[in-house]
């Protein structure tokens, strides 16, 4: 997927992501104000999360549950100061649980991530739209 969408149309490029993932980890690349946790937001909606979405920059990850009693994970690794972190908090076990793992800033644990995650870039186009690539 290469498109270009406005904010509009985030419901339809949730729907089109979780359709066409070929694995539940998700690793979303961008800058700061991209709309990454908005994405997530929109996409946690579509997998019937039932708990609060928001951004676990400070507690690194945040576990919500669904309609269905699946668990979908939701990581901001923004903060983090090298990959010890990561793997002191058990970051392998969540990857290999087969649940929904919503990765921001995954840069800042590269060499932990599954390969055969899904990439997804968000870039912020001069019109205001943003551009995704999976």
């Amino acid at each position: 997927m290469n498109k270009n969408y406005s904010l509009e149309k985030l419901e339809e490029i949730a729907k089109e992501i979780i359709a066409s993932s070929k694995n539940k980890t998700l690793l979303f690349y961008g800058e700061m104000g991209v709309g990454k946790t908005t994405l997530i937001k929109k996409l946690c909606k579509q997998l019937d999360v039932l708990d609060n979405i928001s951004s676990p920059t400070f507690s690194l990850v945040n576990e919500y549950h669904t309609t269905t009693d699946a668990k979908v994970f939701h990581f901001d690794f923004y903060r983090i100061e090298d990959e010890e972190e990561a793997l002191d908090m058990g970051i392998e076990e969540y990857f290999y649980q087969n649940a929904w793992c919503l990765v921001e800033w995954p840069e800042n644990i590269e060499n932990l991530l599954p390969l055969d995650a899904v990439r997804i870039q968000l870039t912020i186009l001069e019109d205001g739209q943003r551009n995704i690539q999976l």
